[in-house]
């Protein structure tokens, strides 16, 4: 109960210093072992923080996100217990130059 108190108002402190922060499009992953619950909680963070779920993975436990830097902050803390990877979603290809 305390730990969905503490979520709920980190969430609303996100959510209100947040608003207007520039974003960052960012892949985050987790483990295959990490609880669902987990992945959720960090993508509705991410939404509270006026972010977007851009994908959702399926064979991986991952999503892609556009989101202000410091609600990766937030998840990223949360997510350590879990390992959770949070990179910059960029163009990969074969020539190296990025087209």
């Amino acid at each position: 109960m305390r730990l969905a108190i503490l979520s709920i108002l980190l969430a609303l402190l996100v959510v209100c210093t947040l608003a207007a922060a520039p974003q960052k499009a960012v892949i985050v992953s987790y483990p295959k072992d990490t609880p669902d619950f987990v992945i959720a909680q960090a993508q509705n963070a991410i939404k509270e923080a006026g972010g977007i779920i851009t994908h959702e993975y399926k064979l991986i436990k991952a999503f892609a996100a556009n989101a202000p830097a410091k609600a990766l902050e937030s998840v990223q803390a949360w997510g350590a217990q879990y390992n959770a990877v949070i990179e910059e979603d960029q163009v990969v290809s074969i020539n190296g130059n990025g087209h």
